[in-house]
């Protein structure tokens, strides 16, 4: 029987618009986040799931919430579903960055940048993949829901794809998004990625 993961991104966060959140404390889901994770509950809501994970920040921890209440389960943390360690970058907006080469190299050339006293993208990719196998080998046979970041998901999704990194930019993984894998002996088959559950009037 197939192991199902539900990889979904936290929904809209408070900070303005094009404000780096990274891993700063205090940052929670805006009212249309709130609307968006509650969209999220509800496509899962005819889902079996038995675990809820989510990131120790907030924000994914309020989307994971939502997401839980339908079907009486606790949301556990996962460390290593945390957000990239954007370093000197965190904080900032993307128009503060836009002259900072090594921004550039970030966004151009993935596979080889780090942010600035912070993570690279191989380091993200390596912790979460290797969390997620632990996952799909723990919870055999169940559907499990893990409440991440763009970022790590978009990692997990290009190994699973066996894509380079620097071409994660090629699909997309929107706040408020779900991205469905199965895992039949480890392998994965990817049902969607990125969907984005419509928000009821």
């Amino acid at each position: 029987m197939a192991t199902r993961l539900y990889l979904i991104r936290h929904a809209e966060h408070s900070l303005p618009q094009g404000t780096l959140a990274g891993r700063l404390p205090g940052v929670y889901l805006s009212e249309r986040g709130k609307a968006q994770a509650r969209a999220l509950a509800r496509r899962l809501e005819a889902a079996r799931l038995a675990v809820v994970y989510s990131s120790p920040l907030e924000r994914a921890r309020q989307t994971a919430e939502l997401i839980a209440a339908p079907h009486r389960l606790p949301v556990s943390l996962l460390e290593a579903a945390l957000e990239i360690d954007f370093g000197g970058w965190q904080g900032k907006t993307f128009d503060e960055l836009a002259d900072d080469p090594h921004w550039r190299r970030w966004n151009e050339t993935r596979s080889l940048a780090r942010c600035p006293g912070g993570e690279s993208m191989q380091e993200v990719q390596a912790r979460f993949v290797d969390e997620l196998s632990a996952v799909v080998r723990r919870c055999e046979g169940l559907e499990v829901a893990v409440v991440s970041h763009g970022d790590p998901i978009r990692a997990a999704v290009a190994w699973w794809l066996g894509m380079p990194l620097d071409l994660i930019h090629r699909f997309e993984i929107a706040v408020g998004s779900v991205t469905i894998a199965d895992f039949s002996d480890g392998t994965p088959v990817l049902r969607t990625i990125g969907e984005v559950p419509a928000i009821s009037s």
